[in-house]
């Protein structure tokens, strides 16, 4: 038998050496170029062919080197991960440092400040710079970071830093808006107080001088038409819930229950809310003043039975509306108007009502003698009183006259003959029907102005 030989040390040795460097620079195949971007495993691992050959440890045997160099691929993989989790970390942590630089200079735009700007701007230079010069370092591969377990923990606290950061600056921004609304609600409450007083005045200038509203002087009794009759009613409404407002300002000034005032005007109303009271004291007023309204001396005393002309009426109407309530009494102590005015102030007035507004009873005493007194409640009453006697005269200017009625109570709504004073505001559920009258409605010819109704419902 032959015998085997046994391969020398220095062929084995060179084995070892083509296998090794076979792995270390594989061969491309020909079709495939390299990629010059790729790093090759040598490069990545740090080692050369040379020292591979000098080093002892490295001859082993086969499967101790392989695992060995296993170990060392995993291993470095693992430094390479957590190095480029560090630079990312650390990219987050410039952004945020950023996005801090660029709130505070917006910030200290509004409102202006020149120094705060000027800083602001430097800051976002400078983190801009850090952010450029970190990607030079990442695209040479020269970062010069620390390890990357305290990068990580630095970068945490640089982002957390500047979200503080951020959220201030955007707190403060915040507080200053708050300012500046708190600022121009404070002057649009002044504007709308201001406005509220020009308009009180100016209302009460309108309403003693009498002239919101004007017929011209040559409009024949022909001409008249339901056009220029509700035009009237409008401005006789209008000055009838002026006085009703004022009223119920002296009622509060005085301390007055309103919530039982008005119950003792419409005791077995529910009113859906709060407000809607004012307009059982509405109903208050409008019936007196309207009662008598169908007859043509409003029911007076001694002023005949006979019922003039309608060129009568029209006449006195057009005179009435140039003219205040004060110079028709001045002018005509006697005339139907002053007995008209002083009933009605008799009557809606309440002696008590009286002097707990007053402190007295002077004011009637003046206006029983049939005098005018020079006070802001009596001049608006007056007022109220001279408009509604002008629709008076100018209802009976008509062939036939117009006509005042009013919606019995519990009676069904119709929107034909009724118009809900509430409107919107007050919702209905049920079957609607008739609280009671606020405005009568007003009848001219084959016109009808609807009555104002106060309305309930079963479920209320």
């Amino acid at each position: 038998m032959d015998c085997i030989k046994q391969p020398s040390s220095e062929s084995t040795r060179s084995k070892i050496s083509k296998t090794f460097s076979k792995c270390i620079h594989p061969q491309t195949p020909s079709r495939y170029p390299p990629n010059p971007k790729l790093k090759t495993l040598s490069e990545e691992l740090n080692i050369s062919l040379k020292d591979f050959k000098s080093d002892p440890k490295f001859t082993r045997t086969k499967s101790q080197k392989s695992n060995s160099g296993d170990v060392l691929l995993q291993e470095q993989a693992v430094k390479i991960r957590a190095a480029k989790e560090a630079v990312i970390a650390k990219l987050f942590a410039s952004v945020s440092s950023i996005k801090a630089a660029y709130a505070e200079l917006q910030s200290a735009q509004f409102p202006y400040n020149f120094d705060s700007i000027q800083s602001a701007d430097e800051s976002l230079v400078s983190e801009l710079s850090v952010l450029s010069e970190l990607k030079k370092m990442y695209l040479n591969k020269s970062l010069d970071l620390p390890p990357p377990h305290v990068t990580h923990l630095l970068a945490e606290i640089q982002e957390q830093q500047n979200n503080i950061k951020t959220y201030e600056i955007t707190m403060k921004q915040m507080e200053w808006q708050i300012e500046q609304k708190d600022s121009e609600i404070l002057r649009l409450n002044n504007n709308l107080e201001e406005i509220t007083r020009t308009n009180k005045t100016l209302e009460r200038k309108l309403n003693s001088s009498g002239i919101l509203y004007q017929i011209a002087n040559n409009l024949s009794l022909n001409d008249l038409n339901q056009c220029h009759f509700i035009r009237v009613l409008h401005y006789a409404l209008g000055s009838l819930r002026d006085f009703v407002k004022h009223l119920v300002g002296e009622m509060e000034s005085k301390n007055w229950d309103i919530d039982s005032a008005a119950k003792a005007i419409e005791p077995k109303t529910m009113f859906s809310k709060p407000k809607h009271r004012i307009f059982a004291l509405e109903s208050y007023v409008s019936q007196l003043m309207f009662d008598g309204f169908n007859h043509h001396t409003f029911f007076l005393p001694n002023e005949g039975t006979k019922q003039p002309l309608k060129q009568f009426f029209f006449e006195t109407f057009k005179k009435l509306q140039s003219l205040t309530a004060s110079q028709i009494f001045i002018h005509n102590p006697g005339n139907p108007f002053g007995k008209f005015c002083r009933e009605k102030y008799l009557k809606i007035i309440h002696p008590k009502m009286e002097c707990s507004f007053f402190g007295n009873l002077d004011q009637r005493k003046v206006v029983s003698s049939g005098a005018f007194p020079a006070t802001e409640f009596f001049t608006l009453f007056a007022e109220m009183c001279r408009r509604i006697w002008m629709l008076h005269c100018l209802a009976f200017s008509f062939n036939p006259p117009a006509v005042a009625f009013q919606v019995r109570k519990r009676c069904r709504f119709s929107e034909v003959y009724m118009e809900n004073v509430a409107g919107e505001d007050d919702v209905i559920n049920g079957v609607a029907t008739v609280s009671f009258t606020v405005i009568p409605g007003i009848k001219i010819g084959k016109t009808v102005v609807q009555s104002q109704v106060y309305l309930s419902s079963v479920d209320r």
